[in-house]
């Protein structure tokens, strides 16, 4: 049974920069939510800042040094950051 999605402005998603695979990425956690409500967060993200990535375990992954990039993306789409 998936989680109910919590509205963006309730979230509090932690974003960091690793690497993985020896190759640098975006990394985000702690988002409650269901499994479509988490891909299409991905996607948009993906689409906004051109690059590949997945989601999965309830973590986003943006390929490349885009953390500055993607924690405004999110921050305009009413979530709240930190990490």
């Amino acid at each position: 049974q998936e989680p109910e999605t919590l509205p963006p402005g309730e979230q509090k998603l932690y974003v960091r920069r690793e690497v993985r695979n020896g190759k640098p990425a975006v990394v985000v956690k702690e988002f409650i939510g269901s499994r479509a409500d988490l891909q299409a967060l991905e996607k948009k993200l993906k689409q906004h800042c051109g690059v590949g990535g997945s989601a999965k375990d309830g973590e986003i992954l943006i390929q490349g040094e885009l953390l500055d990039k993607v924690r405004a993306d999110l921050q305009q789409l009413g979530y709240r950051t930190k990490g």
